[in-house]
């Protein structure tokens, strides 16, 4: 189920950049790590970690979910380095 979401992150950076890392934590779904541009659904230690649903990230990927929003409603929870979180609306904005 990851695995879709996880090739449709590698083709929305093709021609972009993300610095850092960071992991998508859907729970008993999986994980989807983002590090330095690659994408994989093995968990890793990252820079900062967003728990949420993966009908959740799925929405946030489509643009159909607003992340602060999202953050403020409890629907992601952010934890470790906010600045990398920060960086990911410029990546799917």
């Amino acid at each position: 189920m990851l695995e879709a979401i996880a090739a449709d992150i590698r083709k929305g950076l093709v021609g972009k950049s993300f610095e850092g890392s960071m992991t998508f934590d859907c729970g008993a779904d999986g994980v989807v790590v983002l590090d330095n541009g690659r994408v994989d659904t093995q968990a890793q230690p990252t820079d900062c970690t967003l728990r949420l649903s993966s009908d959740n990230l799925k929405k946030l990927l489509r643009g159909d979910l607003n992340p602060m929003t999202a953050v403020m409603m409890g629907k992601i929870k952010v934890s470790g380095d906010m600045s990398v979180a920060l960086r990911l609306g410029k990546l799917i904005g």
